[in-house]
């Protein structure tokens, strides 16, 4: 499997955008409605700190196949400013804006495999897949 989308982001409806991207790519895989709503929500809250944070990056959507493993692998990165401490930035209530400070934890939460890479003043590039069941 080798499909990859590309979806810029800069606003809310790119947000949108990027969510029914992933739907669409992730359709002929095993996933449950609910799977797939997580899928979207962990895209919305990544995709919502790069319009918050850096205000310019993408979602990159990815179908993986790993051994007899089929999933959607989903890289949100940016430019921005960058996190200056991601263990802190981990923890659930954390947050630099007046959010919840759900999203990242959360995110890592709803989905099989995360990763985050950050340097300060260079960007973010967060790498989370979902697996089929």
């Amino acid at each position: 499997m080798t499909a990859e989308i590309v979806v810029p982001i800069r606003s809310d409806a790119d947000i949108l955008l990027a969510r029914q991207r992933a739907r669409a790519l992730a359709q002929p895989l095993k996933f449950s409605t609910s799977e797939l709503t997580l899928i979207a929500t962990a895209i919305s809250e990544m995709a919502r700190n790069i319009v918050t944070y850096a205000g310019k990056g993408e979602v990159l959507l990815r179908l993986e196949r790993r051994a007899a493993r089929s999933g959607i692998t989903i890289v949100a990165r940016d430019s921005g400013p960058g996190i200056a401490d991601i263990a802190r930035a981990m923890e659930d209530g954390f947050s630099t804006s007046r959010g919840l400070g759900l999203g990242l934890p959360g995110s890592k939460r709803l989905m099989d495999e995360f990763d985050i890479v950050s340097a300060v003043g260079r960007g973010t590039t967060i790498t989370m897949t979902k697996w089929e069941r």
